[in-house]
């Protein structure tokens, strides 16, 4: 795979912006996912690689089915960007947010901010952006932005990259994927990332607690012909030893209902009397424009927001939303 010239053009501003700086901050968005995490790991690796110094910030955790990732110990988690030894005034790339307060981080300042994300619902809120609705994740850019930027595709940048795609298609399945995504997951693989291995630790590494907090949740799953929901309440999370992390996927479950058509799972927000809502479609349904219509955002089949409780009131919400849109 090569960049095409149009992706040459999409990435001179900030291609500059980066050869410019030999001191680059990198973050992505609160609660990361796979695509966060392997991205953030892979660009830090090709930027050190060229002789930049990078530092990775997220403010949440490393999931625990991505702890073994390539130089995984180089994430920093903290709340804000202040304090950092030698990267007080350094231009921070910005991976798959909508915005700075999608990161969870504070003190961003006046610094340089190049954003790089791949949803529809993206916005230009850095001094450089790029934003690529077709990509099938933010580490097809990266990819791009690697070979752009003269840089080798080494056997763990290869890794961080294919775990991203893996876990952001949804194991392939997702509607954005086509042609390009298995060439550019040929190209990996061909690199040195092992799609055995990648798959396992996704897939197959998960803690007994996901299990069960996924038991409760579907025991509570509701259905009305082409709309499938569920939620999990604090209290539902703490009783099965479970973590925030361990909520991740849950939804997909309720989407692989033959004759579902789209689904939504709520989370309970700690201390805010508020639920996190992830948004499913099969295609039918475009969720990414009901998510922005409450604030939130991501992509046609799969996005997210946040919305006021109490329990009853957030559903009845979203759900009136989605039925409107599937009649």
């Amino acid at each position: 795979m090569t960049a095409s010239p149009a992706s040459a053009a999409h990435t001179s501003d900030l291609l500059d912006a980066i050869r410019s700086h030999p001191r680059l901050l990198i973050t992505s968005h609160a609660r990361p996912d796979g695509d966060a995490v392997g991205s953030v790991l892979a660009l830090s690796l090709l930027l050190r690689q060229l002789g930049h110094e990078t530092t990775i910030v997220l403010a949440d955790p490393v999931p625990r089915i991505y702890r073994n990732l390539p130089s995984v110990d180089q994430v920093l988690e903290a709340a804000t960007l202040d304090g950092i030894s030698g990267f007080e005034v350094a231009p921070c790339i910005v991976l798959e947010c909508d915005s700075v307060s999608r990161t969870g981080l504070a003190g961003f300042g006046s610094r340089l901010l190049l954003n790089i994300d791949h949803h529809a619902s993206g916005r230009e809120f850095a001094s450089v952006n790029w934003i690529d609705p077709d990509a099938c994740a933010v580490a097809a850019m990266i990819f791009r932005l690697a070979l752009e930027l003269g840089a080798e595709i080494t056997p763990a940048i290869a890794t961080c990259l294919y775990t991203a795609v893996l876990s952001d298609t949804g194991g392939f399945t997702y509607g954005g994927t086509n042609a390009e995504t298995f060439a550019l997951a040929h190209e990996l693989t061909r690199r040195g990332a092992h799609p055995g291995q990648v798959a396992r630790h996704v897939f197959f590494s998960n803690p007994e607690s996901k299990l069960r907090v996924l038991g409760t949740a579907l025991s509570k799953m509701q259905r009305d012909g082409p709309l499938a929901w569920t939620w999990l309440t604090l209290d539902d999370i703490a009783r099965a030893g479970a973590a925030v992390e361990d909520c991740e996927g849950i939804v997909n479950y309720l989407l692989s209902i033959a004759g579902v058509e789209s689904a939504v799972f709520l989370r309970e927000l700690p201390e805010t009397s508020s639920f996190r809502l992830s948004l499913r479609s099969k295609g039918r349904l475009d969720v990414a424009s009901i998510a922005e219509s409450f604030g939130g955002g991501g992509h046609r089949s799969a996005s997210g927001c946040t919305l006021a409780g109490p329990l009853d009131h957030a559903s009845e919400r979203i759900l009136s939303q989605l039925r409107s849109g599937l009649c």
